[in-house]
This record gives structure tokens, C-alpha cells and sequence, in this order.
């Protein structure tokens, strides 16, 4: 005799869904976190080198 397939609870899934939701959007957040501090880096360095490289008056 096959064992009977448990049924989910709707409450369940919502719980999971959610836990899905807020896990995606946080590491989102990281990588959008991490891209901007790459910009910033990269233009900040930009600027340096400018100002390294232009004679002084």
C-alpha cells in the first residue's frame, strides 16, 4: 500500500513564498551594494589620476 501524499497548507507556501521574496531582494540589494561601491571606486580613481597626471602650474 502506497503511502498517502501530504497536503500543504496555503499558509505554508505563503511562508515560503515570502522567505523567497525577502531572501532575493536582500541579495539584490548586495549585488547593487557592491556595484556602486565598484562605480564610486573607478571614478574616484579616475579623479586621482587626473590629478596626478596634469602638470602643475
Amino acid at each position: 500500500m502506497l503511502p498517502r501524499p501530504r497536503s500543504v497548507s496555503p499558509a505554508a507556501i505563503g511562508g515560503v513564498v515570502a522567505v523567497v521574496l525577502v531572501v532575493g531582494a536582500v541579495v539584490v540589494s548586495l549585488l547593487l551594494a557592491v556595484a556602486i561601491t565598484a562605480l564610486s571606486l573607478t571614478v574616484c580613481a579616475l579623479v586621482i589620476r587626473s590629478l596626478l597626471a596634469s602638470p602643475h602650474r
